[in-house]
């Protein structure tokens, strides 16, 4: 069993049908969702048909929970322009949309044979708050995941792909389909990298698995384009971001 993993989509539907194609030459047998499907982006309806229509399963992350509700559960400061940015994004939803939202799931199992599951989450198990960095300590990752034996287990929120050991269980973050970005720059700026970012994971064979972290390039002049058509609030400042591919 092969199975692809993304995360972190933020309402870039052009970055998603990029990874949608390099996934329909992978072989992969399923598909999971990390959440932190819909904010954020030009096109928080297109992305959310693309879901529906995939069917697959999300699970809740904290910016798709922020969208429903208004409450800001973790430590980022809710901004003018990020409050203009989700009143935006709701009016582009439908009923049907939002429910589906809401049905999103705090978490995943995925039986990946005997002994074995890929267990998903947003944050870790406990928090689609929570944060775990490449240079988070072991042992406050090992407090957050928790793990056990025969377990793997894949978490986004941080846009960052990384793959730690956890003894005999394993932490892998796919990285972020819509908003991969390098460290801000001396302007303030911080630039979004002109690629899509997934993961696929191969189910454990005696003992031994694959895994492989995937980064696909996209048009982003065409996701320029939706954000310059779509009327969404500071959208001169968001396509400022997003580096051109070198």
């Amino acid at each position: 069993m092969r199975i692809a993993v993304i995360s972190d989509i933020h309402g870039n539907c052009v970055a998603l049908d990029a990874v949608l194609a390099d996934i329909r030459e992978q072989r992969v047998d399923q598909l999971v969702c990390l959440g932190d499907a819909i904010q954020g982006g030009a096109q928080p309806a297109e992305t959310v048909a693309r879901l529906r229509a995939l069917a697959c399963p999300v699970v809740m992350g904290n910016a798709d929970a922020w969208l429903l509700t208004g409450e800001e559960t973790g430590t980022e400061e809710v901004t003018e322009r990020l409050a203009a940015v989700r009143a935006w994004s709701l009016s582009q939803l439908s009923a049907e949309d939002r429910a589906f939202i809401g049905n999103f799931q705090p978490e995943i199992t995925v039986e990946l044979g005997p002994g074995w599951r890929l267990l998903c989450f947003h944050g870790s198990p406990t928090s689609f708050d929570d944060i775990i960095l490449p240079e988070t300590p072991d042992d406050e990752a090992v407090r957050l995941l928790q793990p056990r034996d025969g377990q793997i287990l894949t978490g986004g929120h941080t846009h960052r792909q990384q793959i730690r050991s956890l003894g005999t269980a394993l932490f892998f973050n796919p990285g972020s389909v819509g908003f991969p970005y390098s460290p801000p720059q001396p302007d303030g700026i911080t630039p979004i990298d002109p690629w899509a970012e997934y993961a696929i994971v191969g189910a454990p064979d005696e003992g031994r698995f694959a895994l492989e972290f995937r980064r696909v390039p996209y048009d982003v002049a065409a996701l320029r384009h939706s954000y310059e058509t779509s009327g969404r609030p500071f959208a001169d400042e968001e396509i400022a971001q997003y580096r051109r591919p070198s």
